[in-house]
């Protein structure tokens, strides 16, 4: 969902950043959920899958707290590969993307 507000007027106080903050605050409660209920499974910190599993939460949990930032700094919703708006289905399927599909594909 970009935001293409007129200059003048504050992007966080646009109705659509309280859902977007919704939407985050969602992904990152799950994600430290996730994250607990490893750490409750008892198994050895040197498994290396679980070790994958939590690295990889702590990824997107990064990733979050940045589109928390991209949120007060009105650049949320804008690609970074190609800086054109990234689809509001998009959004809404992560939160925390940074990219378009187009240029997420390129980057990986």
């Amino acid at each position: 969902m970009s935001l293409d507000l007129p200059l003048t007027e504050s992007r966080t106080d646009h109705p659509a950043v309280d859902q977007i903050r919704q939407r985050l605050e969602h992904a990152r409660t799950t994600r430290v959920a996730q994250l607990k209920a490893l750490d409750d499974t008892g198994q050895s910190p040197d498994d290396h899958l679980l070790a994958n599993q939590r690295d990889s939460i702590k990824r997107v949990l990064t990733e979050i707290e940045e589109a928390f930032a991209r949120v007060e700094d009105g650049t949320y919703g804008t690609c970074m590969g190609c800086a054109k708006p990234v689809p509001a289905e998009r959004l809404e399927i992560l939160p925390h993307t940074r990219y378009c599909v187009s240029c997420q594909s390129r980057a990986a």
